[in-house]
């Protein structure tokens, strides 16, 4: 619904998800993941544009000589939108249960506006696919536990990964689903595997105020459990754990933070695509979600 009424552009976005019937409230579609009725949905601007930031700030650092892992990727259109902008890297990785790959991989094989860019970024063999797996020069599709770190490196480097090339780790609201173990587990494997490596996590924070009570209980009414939510705290907490986990440097601010520091000009654009009347509770949701991330960087990037 924010691609189709003009919040950023995503020509892909259609062939993987069909627009839902209700309208999202503009808060909604400027923010995070919850309106009044605390219903999760993905992608909104401050996120996207947020996320993206950072993402292409280290593929210009690295000159695209590196590679990405989409940790919990679902439907994700990244690496076509990558690809419009010439900007893939040497290698993209994305990792999600297997039921959501093979959803993934039905959808790129019967519509040629997907499969197509994967062919035209494809050199050497024959591309490899199956029901849970995709492999091309340039993209892979890897249906893994990501609670399970053995697994997900075995079947990483099958699919190519190159430990010795920089890496970027992408999470959006995929720890928080993980009990706090879990996550400081992949967490670890990742800051010990790479010696070049970035990480991005967005997800909640301030969670320990009245606001984050509310927003968890209407989330548990829904059967959404957040395993990993005492590790969303505060700012501090998050940054604690990627140190504790062996990155080196780590930062996080809110998404209140990300907002005000997007370009002005666009802002003002996507705040006359609809009349936002709740600015209090807008500024409350963006203070309650953040992006974090964290490197680590033995040759000085």
């Amino acid at each position: 619904f924010a691609v189709s009424v003009g919040y950023w552009k995503d020509p892909y976005i259609q062939y993987f998800v069909r627009q839902a019937k209700e309208r999202k409230a503009p808060e909604i579609n400027r923010g995070n993941n919850n309106s009044p009725g605390f219903v999760c949905v993905a992608g909104y601007y401050a996120r996207v544009h947020g996320v993206s930031y950072l993402i292409k700030a280290f593929l210009e650092k690295t000159e695209c000589n590196c590679q990405i892992v989409n940790l919990g990727a679902g439907m994700d259109t990244l690496f076509w939108r990558l690809k419009d902008e010439n900007l893939l890297p040497k290698k993209y990785f994305e990792v999600d249960f297997p039921m959501i790959v093979a959803r993934k991989i039905h959808n790129i094989k019967s519509k040629p506006p997907l499969s197509k860019p994967i062919m035209e970024s494809h050199s050497g063999d024959s591309l490899l696919i199956d029901s849970h797996s995709l492999d091309s020069s340039r993209y892979s599709i890897v249906g893994a536990d990501l609670r399970c770190s053995a697994d997900l490196e075995e079947k990483l480097k099958k699919h190519g990964l190159d430990v010795h090339l920089p890496t970027l780790l992408v999470a959006e609201c995929v720890l928080v689903y993980m009990t706090p173990q879990q996550s400081a587990n992949l967490l670890r494997w990742a800051a010990s595997t790479f010696p070049v490596a970035m990480v991005i996590n967005y997800e909640q924070v301030n969670m320990g105020d009245r606001f984050g009570q509310i927003m968890i209980e209407n989330l548990q009414r829904r059967q959404c459990n957040l395993a990993g939510v005492e590790l969303c705290s505060s700012l501090d907490s998050q940054r604690e754990r990627l140190l504790a986990s062996g990155w080196e440097d780590a930062r996080a601010i809110d998404m209140m933070k990300v907002y005000s520091f997007l370009p002005q000009a666009d802002v003002r654009r996507i705040e006359a695509l609809e009349f936002l009347d709740e600015k209090e509770l807008f500024e409350q949701l963006m203070q309650h979600y953040c992006i974090c991330w964290a490197s680590k960087d033995s040759s000085n990037l």
